[in-house]
Formats: C-alpha cells, sequence, structure tokens
C-alpha cells in the first residue's frame, strides 16, 4: 500500500490490514452497550445518598432510597438539564437541586412543587436504566432495555464461594478498551513486569477463537530473577516461595474478559480474574477498569488474611506498569491519528477481529440523537452500522 494510500485510510478512519487491505480503525469501534456493565461499587452506593457515574458519554445519576433499592436515571433534570447527581434522595424519589422536581425510579415526574392547581405536568422525565446488583457492584443496561432481562449477568461462581475471598478493583485507565483486552491476552509483555515478577518464559500452549470469545493457555515457567512476596503468595507458593510454573488461561468472551492461575503440580485455581471496561467518554478513548480478584483460600486458617497487604501491593504494582504501556499506546494514537500498530501475534490479530465484529460505531452524542420519549429512549448509536 502506497503511503497516500495509507493517509487516505486514515482519515476515513479505516487502517490497512496485514494484506495490505482496508479495514476498520479498532480505536474508532465502540463497545456494544446491549450488556450488563459495572458503573460502581455496591459499598459506594449508600442509603438516601446519589452519585454520578457514565457509560460511553451517557451521564448517569445512581440513587438508592431508604428501603436499599438502586435506581439509575439520565443525569439530566427534564426542567434545565441540571445534573440529578447534585440531587437529593427523598424517600423513594429522586429530587433535582436546582427547583425540586421529583422523579421516580422509572424516570417519570412524581412531583413539581410549584406547578399550579389543575395543571398538568410535563409528559416526559427521564430515561431510566435497567439496574442490577452481584458481586459488590452496580450493574446497568444502558443498551436496549427490552433486551436486559434475556441478556444474563456475568456467572462468577468462585465470588459466591465461602473457599474464596474477593479483592475488588476501580481505576480509570486513559485508554480505549480494546487495549486492555490486547494487553491481558498478550503475555508475551512479561519483559515489563521483569522487577515485580522476576525472569518468566511465557509459552503459549494454544488458543481457541469462536465468532464473540478467544481463549489462550500459556505456561509461565520462572527462569531467575527476584519476584515480588505478594506474587508468590497470591500463586499458592507460600512463604518459601517456591517459584514453580503455572498454566495461565485468559479469556475474552465479549465484552468481558478472565484471567485464571493454576499451578503445574495443581488441578485447583491458585486464583481467578474477572474484569469488565466500561467506557465512560463519548469518543471511548477513557475507560474505567472493574475487576474482581478471587482468591482460593489455604488450608490454614488466616493465612491468606495475613497476606492480602502483600497481594494488594502486588496486584497495585502489575496494574501500575499495565496502565503506563497501554496509556502510552492511546497517547500513540492521538497523536498519530490512527492505528499503526506493527502487530505479529496470531492471537492479537485473532481478538481484534471478535472485538470488531462484536462492537458498534463511535458517533458523537447530540441532541439529533434524543429520543422523544425519553424514559423509553434507546441509545440511538446501537443502531448504528455494525462493523463486519
Amino acid at each position: 500500500m502506497t503511503e497516500e494510500a495509507r493517509a487516505t485510510c486514515e482519515r476515513n478512519g479505516h487502517a490497512p490490514g496485514a494484506g495490505g487491505e482496508s479495514e476498520v480503525d479498532l480505536r474508532r469501534v465502540g463497545i456494544d452497550p446491549d450488556f450488563w456493565y459495572p458503573v460502581a461499587r455496591s459499598a459506594h452506593l449508600r442509603r438516601n445518598k446519589v452519585r454520578a457515574a457514565s457509560f460511553a458519554g451517557q451521564r448517569i445519576a445512581l440513587y438508592r432510597t431508604a428501603g436499599g433499592t438502586a435506581y439509575a436515571l439520565e443525569d439530566r433534570c427534564a426542567h434545565r438539564q441540571v445534573p440529578l447527581s447534585l440531587g437529593v434522595v427523598d424517600g423513594e424519589t429522586l429530587r433535582c437541586c436546582y427547583h425540586a422536581w421529583a422523579y421516580r425510579g422509572n424516570g417519570r415526574i412524581s412531583q413539581i412543587p410549584y406547578l399550579p392547581k389543575g395543571a398538568e405536568r410535563p409528559p416526559r422525565g427521564v430515561r431510566a436504566y435497567p439496574v442490577r446488583e452481584r458481586y459488590g457492584l452496580v450493574f446497568v443496561f444502558p443498551g436496549d432495555p427490552a433486551r436486559a432481562e434475556d441478556q444474563p449477568l456475568p456467572v462468577l461462581p468462585e465470588a459466591d464461594s465461602p473457599q474464596h475471598r474477593t479483592m475488588m478493583f476501580s481505576r480509570t485507565v486513559r485508554c480505549h478498551y480494546s487495549f486492555l483486552h490486547e494487553n491481558l491476552l498478550d503475555m508475551n509483555h512479561q519483559f515489563l513486569h521483569r522487577g515485580i515478577l522476576g525472569r518468566i518464559q511465557p509459552k503459549l500452549l494454544g488458543y481457541d477463537t469462536g465468532p464473540r470469545s478467544v481463549e489462550a493457555r500459556y505456561l509461565f515457567v520462572p527462569s531467575g530473577g527476584r519476584k515480588d512476596r505478594g506474587a508468590g503468595l497470591l500463586s499458592a507458593e507460600g512463604v518459601g516461595g517456591a517459584s514453580t510454573p503455572d498454566v495461565v488461561t485468559i479469556r475474552t468472551e465479549y465484552p468481558y474478559q478472565t484471567l485464571q492461575t493454576v499451578p503445574e503440580s495443581s488441578d485447583t485455581a491458585a486464583f481467578s480474574l474477572w474484569a469488565a471496561y466500561v467506557p465512560e467518554d463519548v469518543e471511548q478513548r477513557v475507560s474505567r477498569v472493574f475487576g474482581l480478584l478471587m482468591i482460593a483460600k489455604p488450608v490454614v486458617p488466616g493465612a491468606l488474611h495475613l497476606a492480602w497487604p502483600l497481594i494488594r501491593r502486588f496486584t497495585e504494582r502489575i496494574f501500575a506498569q499495565d496502565r503506563m504501556a497501554v496509556e502510552a499506546e492511546q497517547r500513540a494514537w492521538d497523536e498519530q491519528g490512527a492505528d499503526r500498530n506493527q502487530e505479529v501475534f496470531p492471537l492479537i490479530l485473532d481478538v481484534r477481529k471478535v472485538l470488531r465484529a462484536n462492537g458498534m460505531s463511535i458517533r458523537p452524542a447530540s441532541a439529533a440523537d434524543g429520543c422523544p420519549d425519553a424514559d423509553l429512549c434507546v441509545d440511538t448509536r446501537r443502531k448504528a452500522s455494525r462493523r463486519d
């Protein structure tokens, strides 16, 4: 492909494929809203309180009633468009901070305090999002609400198991969600973590791919160097740090991602990770990472409790390095205006195909995208043409 042709592709939001053909730039593909996405920790949404959240530019006001029920509304008062997340919870309703208009959990206006007697309330309120709580997280369904009942929440048996303890993460990362999928799946980047994990030789044992998933299996073989103490405790090596090989299985099952580590000498996973990458802004260049690290409890009572601070420190150090790398990738994309990656790993080329095929076009939010009946509104971006 000539430089002129490459430039034309990039201006049109395409990138040259491996054979020189034009394909959609993955970093311009939006995530499908027709899934359940975590937007907050349940513990952070207290009774009689409201907090702001977002999904791909959709501003959401979460509130919890005195009875403990959580609701999610469009974060704009129908009156003057002031954020409802600045409001107050009043019984089962949410009142705007400006003129005290009150909204039910279904988005309908329940009261306008100064409405003249005999006058009718405005016929439309604000959009309401389906809400569910599980695993200590508040999930919303930002897509077509008619599909919410048929779309299951992630199934994480370890998170409900008394034989496991779960560590929760919630961090903002300034990159497109696809960089995060690639980072976890491509374990060839262990050089990045050499100061924490020591020297690791990851060997790809094989991988499988389907229309909505990619699963890779690696053998992690330690080959020297100093390892963070928390890494050994997390891998069930004990205080002495036996430093044995691990079989690591990583799966992108659109739109979520999981990782499981099983010591080569065991049939039981030492830990499992579930992660969701939730775009926050309209252009989907900033993601909120929600992670659940489910760690098997050792036979010695209380041992995991003692190891917990070291494991937390280790995971935070690893995450910080990964965040540095993926944010650097996003900055390069922003500077170059296109994806100029020279990828050679077939596994990553396959996961990119999965993310493209299941994603949607990104379209800036505008007044023209609004729905005339807000509480029944479906995000119009999901109606955009899907990428092949």
